[in-house]
């Protein structure tokens, strides 16, 4: 498996492609804008685009959404349902934020511990509230790698000030359920760069010497 990140949007939001390499299918995570761009890079490396997957419905990663699933008739599935009061407010936060997006409803909403496919690769889903109450992370365990939306990053940990938010919840989502996933596992955050669970279990000053 193999992945491009691309900043998209005036926040500098991770988009993903992730691609099989067998089979050259790819996924879009988080299309928050940018979607000619997307679809550009897309066409460039010769990638047949099955479907969309969604973290959570923050503006700056689910604001291509509808756009990029109309252009290309493929699925859209997540968040989980608790977002679904975000996605609604897409329009009324692109008015706020200066930049535009349509609100969308998933084919599919994630729960945890369901999977989904990338060509011949098998992410699973876990539901990682506190960021947002319906913030899912993709985690494909051959490849050791992680897509982990606003929940974690280099560094830093998700905002929990906006509504449905909650500090406690998105500690316990990132020591109960991403760490033991493994120190090698790698991830993509929604914003910065990739770090490793290791790195921050033991450096993260928000999270790290209280876990295990």
């Amino acid at each position: 498996m193999k992945y491009a990140v691309i900043p998209v949007t005036p926040f500098a939001q991770n988009c993903t492609i992730i691609m099989c390499e067998q089979t050259r299918e790819a996924a879009v995570v988080d299309p928050g804008g940018e979607v000619a761009r997307i679809r550009a890079i897309l066409a460039k490396h010769e990638l047949t685009l099955t479907r969309i997957l969604v973290t959570h419905g923050h503006l700056d990663h689910a604001g291509g959404v509808a756009e990029l699933a109309e252009a290309t008739g493929v699925l859209v599935e997540g968040p989980h349902k608790a977002d679904d009061f975000w996605i609604k407010m897409i329009p009324q936060q692109s008015q706020m934020m200066g930049f535009g997006g349509r609100s969308f409803i998933p084919d599919r909403w994630l729960e945890e511990g369901d999977t989904v496919t990338v060509g011949r690769h098998t992410l699973q889903v876990l539901h990682c509230p506190g960021h947002t109450p319906g913030h899912v992370v993709f985690f494909e365990p051959e490849a050791g790698f992680a897509q982990v939306g606003d929940v974690l990053f280099a560094g830093s940990i998700g905002r929990t000030d906006f509504p449905g938010g909650d500090h406690e919840t998105l500690i316990r989502s990132i020591r109960e359920k991403l760490f033991p996933l493994g120190d090698h596992v790698r991830f993509v955050p929604g914003h910065g760069s990739t770090s490793t669970f290791g790195q921050e279990r033991r450096t993260n000053p928000f999270v790290s010497g209280q876990y295990g």
